[in-house]
């Protein structure tokens, strides 16, 4: 029966890291662990002293501090390895893992998976003649010496580059062996791990090359293994389940996608949202189980490219399982207040936050300068905002912790609004009606550029017609798509008269609701 030493790099998360631990070894396999040692050393340290009476489980003779694309990596790897090799002598397979993984099946379908064949499990193809690197450098990665970080020292970096080539420094890749190049995560069998080390002992002329290449996580063990192992006995696959963005970003995956994972033809999935706990502790127990029945369809991929491409063709609201399908949450509400007059939505909104206490946002899908909190580079543009709506609503809500969020969208964000609505989420919406005066349409056919202080009177009065039909026209959009719990306050209308949608819409008593709705300059231009 097989058994698998897992090779854990992880930098953050000790209690995730403990609790991976646990699960992986609770199954009778083994894990050894470098921790980045650019981490606290607090962190290192609560690991090291919760798993250190876990015969199961080995650490990094040392730790490195790990960069994004540098030899550090492999080094890193290379360190868990050994360890790993030396201290689990009934390990059969060795089995690359970071912290953001999990088992999307069980320990016994795992190793009956390994025992069935006896083979390599590593994604490996010809560095040269294949279009793996999608975007960047390709054989630079290689012919030139990298001694600087791209990501912390561009400027470095691609001023050596630049003098690399001006000069014509080049380098030959080593004669004998054939650069290959795939995805990091690996499952390779005990006789190779030891043909791999025994190789990286002996040809230090191969391992100084590998030193200043650049991603070499991507080409080290790729190229090693196609170079010690015969052809027949590689899989060039990965095990694990992991997809990207059309940014490039990997996809991460929420609570409920567990069928989804549950289903794919892969042992582990990567990446696995940090707040999604209710996922880990399903796939945890799921690791555990005896006796699992499980239906591959495999679909996962081919899916995203479909939904992916319905996106670029300009369907950009179909549904997409990344993001729109892992829903805001059943429990939870989005309430939206749309108006014209964003000046009078903030004003609202404010009162809003003021009375319920509430977290409410301004027009955070058309104004960029909207106050959000980092969550990590998707709230920095507007395009980024509406590309990944759901994904962003949901982090907020996530962020303050809440099963209520209001939110401003401009009316003429109908199929925003109609996406939101298709979330299973509770989703209500407000419309605030005001009055249009002639100075207030011409001011807004300046501010959206139909309009300059030195356009004609004439020219301005035979606009305005037009202007307010247009307005009124997003009003009637509103209407017709038939949304549900749709409420309205007017600015014509009596205290009493706003104050009961207004309550209903809050779900508040209504002397609350009058306190908001009664606001003295409410709806002054």
């Amino acid at each position: 029966m097989a058994k698998i030493a897992y090779i854990l790099l992880c930098h953050k998360d000790p209690l995730g890291v403990i609790a991976q631990a646990q699960r992986l070894t609770a199954a009778g396999d083994y894990i050894a662990i470098h921790f980045d040692a650019r981490a606290k050393p607090s962190d290192f340290e609560m690991i090291r002293s919760q798993l250190s009476a876990n015969p199961h489980v080995a650490f990094s003779r040392r730790r490195v501090k790990c960069g994004w694309g540098a030899w550090s990596l492999v080094e890193a790897t290379l360190l868990a390895v050994e360890v790993a090799e030396q201290s689990f002598p009934r390990a059969t397979h060795f089995y690359m893992l970071s912290g953001d993984c999990m088992p999307i099946k069980s320990a016994e379908f795992a190793h009956q998976f390994l025992d069935d064949a006896d083979l390599d499990y590593i994604e490996s193809v010809d560095f040269f003649n294949s279009d793996w690197i999608k975007t960047g450098i390709k054989e630079e990665r290689l012919i030139y010496r990298h001694f600087f970080n791209e990501r912390t020292h561009k400027t470095l970096f691609y001023a050596s580059l630049r003098w690399q080539k001006y000069f014509n420094l080049t380098r030959r890749v080593p004669a004998d062996i054939q650069m290959q190049i795939g995805s990091q995560w690996w499952c390779l069998r005990r006789r190779t791990i030891e043909a791999v080390l025994d190789f990286c002992a002996k040809r230090r002329d191969v391992m100084r090359f590998f030193r200043t290449t650049w991603i070499p996580d991507e080409t080290f063990f790729q190229t090693l293994v196609r170079h010690l192992v015969p052809e027949t006995e590689i899989r060039a696959r990965t095990l694990t389940f992991l997809m990207f963005t059309d940014y490039g970003m990997p996809v991460n995956f929420h609570n409920d996608h567990y069928d989804l994972l549950h289903s794919q033809d892969f042992l582990f999935a990567r990446k696995i949202s940090p707040d999604a706990k209710a996922l880990k502790e399903r796939l945890g127990k799921l690791y555990a189980a005896k006796g699992e029945n499980f239906v591959i369809s495999n679909e996962g991929r081919s899916l995203f490219q479909f939904l992916s491409g319905r996106g670029r063709i300009g369907r950009r609201f179909a549904p997409r399982f990344w993001e729109t399908e892992s829903s805001l949450g059943r429990e939870r509400t989005l309430m939206m207040v749309t108006c014209k007059k964003w000046h009078v939505a903030k004003r609202l909104v404010e009162r809003m936050r003021q009375v319920t206490n509430l977290p409410a946002l301004d027009y955070l899908f058309n104004e960029a300068s909207t106050p959000l909190p980092d969550l990590g580079g998707i709230q920095s543009t507007l395009e980024k905002r509406t590309r990944h709506r759901r994904a962003l609503m949901r982090m907020l809500f996530d962020y303050w912790q809440t099963d209520k969020l209001i939110v401003c969208i401009d009316p003429g964000n109908v199929d925003l609004m109609q996406d939101f609505y298709n979330d299973k989420a509770k989703v209500r919406l407000l419309e605030v009606e005001c009055d249009f005066s002639d100075d207030y349409l011409i001011g807004h056919a300046m501010r959206v550029g139909l309009a300059t202080r030195t356009t004609p009177r004439e020219t301005i009065e035979r606009l305005l017609p037009t202007i307010r039909y247009d307005v009124r026209f997003e009003g009637d959009r509103i209407r017709d798509a038939g949304f549900a719990n749709l409420l309205r306050i007017r600015q014509s209308a009596s205290l009493d008269e706003n104050t009961v949608p207004l309550a209903e819409f809050l779900d508040i008593p209504v002397d609350k609701a009058r306190e908001i709705v009664g606001t003295d300059y409410l709806f002054v231009d």
